[in-house]
């Protein structure tokens, strides 16, 4: 009589040399006989709402993908956090089961903690030309170098505008304003030490409840940029809006890395192309889009202050020695050296 155990184990080896079969064509077509690309979907996430800057990229990148490949690559994006919350998007596709996101470095810092030099407070140019000059060059690519580590490929830095300050009830000029203020921030540590710094309080609260905690008292103020706070009506429970360019949210683009170096050689180059095409897009959009949200804003009756260049030296000496404290390993000080080089570069 035959064993039933054997009959299971002989089942299951037929099971994987099948399933050996099946890989071996994906792979064969994967690389893309006589040139052409293989037949495959592209899951990209964002936090972003419809038609924002970013989400203008996203579709900027998606229109390329599909248009070079005649269909073949199709790429489904789900704006406004539908596949989870802006941490969780992130813990997707270092797994695998989102292909790329868009997210924030404060986010992605847990993960990866050499990527929060970009969320460094009064460290990159006050003019976008020169900050997108920064990031787009080796350096930049140095920083996005450092997401192999967390199992990520960085793809690029997109826009999402300077940061400002909103209160409800104080008016921000000077880092001695700040006393006795709780202010909302992301949850990272590098953004709770930045408000130490300067004499207030910081709590992490999520995206989604920012506007409520605003509303409620829970916080005094926040910081995000114009179209974030626009998008959102912050403004609405917010009396003061100050444009204190002490910060970039400048998002990163990035995929699973070996789910990326996996694709045959012809899509990941497309990737990078599209990629830079969404890029320049989103930035375009963000430079058109910020004048008519500054304008809104203004016109909603809210006191919007733009801080001097006196001001903002002011909170510039003091947030100097907070790099170095907080962006501290010998790897990171080699880099952050390497970045204000780049600077000086640029805004010579």
């Amino acid at each position: 009589m035959v064993n039933k155990k054997s009959i299971v184990y002989v089942f299951a080896a037929i099971l994987l040399l099948l399933t050996a079969c099946e890989e071996s064509d994906v792979g064969a077509k994967g690389k893309g006989e006589n040139g052409e690309f293989p037949e495959m979907n592209i899951v990209f996430g964002h936090n972003q709402p419809l038609e924002s800057p970013e989400d203008i990229g996203a579709e900027k990148f998606k229109e390329i993908m599909e248009e070079k490949t005649d269909g073949k690559i199709t790429v489904d994006i789900y704006p406004s956090s539908q596949l989870g919350s802006l941490r969780e998007q992130v813990e997707s596709t270092q797994i695998g089961e989102i292909n790329i996101t868009m997210q924030p470095p404060a986010v992605i810092t847990p993960f990866v903690d050499d990527i929060k030099i970009v969320d460094l407070p009064y460290f990159w140019p006050k003019e976008a030309k020169d900050k997108y000059s920064v990031l787009d060059s080796e350096v930049g690519t140095e920083i996005l170098d450092t997401l192999d580590d967390g199992g990520f490929k960085g793809l690029g830095f997109w826009p999402g505008g300077y940061k400002l300050f909103t209160t409800k009830d104080t008016p921000i000029k000077q880092p001695s304003d700040m006393k006795g203020l709780t202010m909302r921030v992301m949850e990272s540590p590098l953004l709770i030490d930045q408000y130490k710094q300067w004499g207030a309080n910081a709590i992490p609260v999520p995206y989604a409840e920012v506007y409520n905690s605003l509303q409620q008292g829970v916080v005094d103020g926040q910081e995000n940029p114009l179209q974030t706070i626009f998008s959102n009506n912050y403004h609405e429970v917010q009396n003061h809006i100050i444009e204190s360019y002490h910060g970039t949210m400048t998002y990163v683009l990035l995929t699973n890395k070996s789910w990326f170096e996996d694709l045959p050689d012809e899509v990941q180059t497309l990737i990078l192309e599209a990629e830079e095409e969404g890029k320049a897009a989103a930035r375009t959009s963000l430079r058109e889009k910020e004048k008519e949200y500054r304008q809104q804003i203004i016109d909603s009756g809210v006191d919007y202050y733009e801080l001097t260049d006196e001001e903002i030296e002011v909170f510039k000496e003091l947030s100097e020695p907070f790099h170095e404290k907080v962006y501290n390993t010998k790897e990171q000080l080699k880099l952050l050296k390497k970045v204000k080089e780049e600077i000086k570069k640029a805004e010579s």
